[in-house]
């Protein structure tokens, strides 16, 4: 079968080859899977460049989240274990049994691969962890990203008012089609102003960070008395200092969101997530953005736009070549 593999850390474009491989073989309580479509995560790249929270031996495949078929014909959703090596940028896939998901009927394979880490990650950011209620303000950084694509669905799902943070009008324009009630470009304004005239200077109730850096910064100036701010990501580059005794000045909660802790010391509350994300997807309350559906030849360029930060919504890598 064909799988693209790192053979060395670096660059996705660099150090990604397409070779040919043997299937994996499925270890005790895995399955095998016929990859239908392979979604691309930020976190493909940072395995790539060996800055991930996990480093697999080389050589590895990446890609840790897919729909795929099971054996006896099922569309399933699964994420191969980060520790790999065999991911899903190939055409098929071994993978924990427990972690199999059933695929939501109203989506097609791509929208299915781009919707398990994305959204449950925006969904325990809102819910779990900050608790978003009807009627509050919610700003979402990196609104037209792959997760905050997420997160501002989830949050007009919940009645929230949505702020959306972007850099440049092709991004602006997407995240208003995405259903955001003021969009905020970071390249042209000033957003801690932007926010302040938006809710009338009482500030956002909750902040989705995907970014870190400049832009938690900026959050500490335009969150809402009793606020949350909630830090899911860096991918910005830069992981910021808080300043604590701000954070007691102006009485606002910082709050961690490691998803992945949840498919260990929580899976229940995992299955219960994505049945509540199947119920939004089959009322139309949520869609995963899937910009691109490349072929598998095109991968290893995909997964260096994702770490360029020059994408919107989802690229998807279709094994087979053809749309799903």
């Amino acid at each position: 079968m064909q799988a693209w593999r790192v053979h060395r850390n670096g660059e996705p474009r660099e150090v990604m080859r397409l070779d040919e491989v043997e299937r994996p073989v499925p270890g005790e309580g895995q399955i095998l899977l016929r990859v239908l479509a392979a979604n691309i995560n930020f976190p493909d790249a940072l395995l790539c460049r060996g800055h991930y929270q996990v480093r697999p031996p080389l050589p590895f495949t990446p890609g840790v989240e897919i729909c795929g078929e099971t054996p006896d014909g099922r569309r399933v959703i699964a994420t191969p274990s980060p520790g790999l090596p065999d991911g899903g940028f190939a055409e098929y896939a071994a993978v924990d049994a427990g972690s199999v998901l059933s695929a939501p009927e109203a989506l097609d394979d791509a929208e299915t691969a781009a919707l398990h880490i994305g959204y449950q990650t925006g969904w325990f950011a809102l819910h779990r962890r900050a608790r978003l209620q009807p009627g509050e303000t919610l700003l979402v950084h990196a609104a037209a990203g792959g997760v905050g694509s997420a997160a501002v669905q989830l949050g007009k799902a919940a009645g929230a008012t949505v702020i959306g943070v972007v850099g440049g009008p092709d991004k602006a324009r997407v995240a208003r089609e995405l259903g955001c009630d003021v969009v905020i470009d970071r390249r042209t304004e000033d957003i801690v102003a932007a926010v302040k005239e938006a809710t009338g200077g009482r500030g956002a109730d909750v902040v989705f960070d995907p970014v870190g850096g400049d832009a938690y910064a900026k959050s500490t100036k335009c969150v809402a008395f009793e606020g949350r701010i909630v830090v899911v990501g860096f991918a910005g580059g830069e992981v910021p200092a808080p300043a604590l005794n701000h954070a007691l000045v102006k009485n606002y909660a910082i709050l961690g969101l490691h998803w992945g802790l949840y498919t260990t010391k929580d899976p229940a509350a995992v299955q219960r997530c994505h049945e509540e994300l199947t119920a939004l997807a089959a009322r139309g309350a949520i869609k995963p953005l899937v910009s691109e559906r490349v072929p598998m030849k095109d991968a290893a360029d995909a997964v260096q736009r994702v770490a360029d930060g020059v994408t919107t919504g989802r690229i998807v890598v279709i094994p087979e070549g053809g749309p799903r």
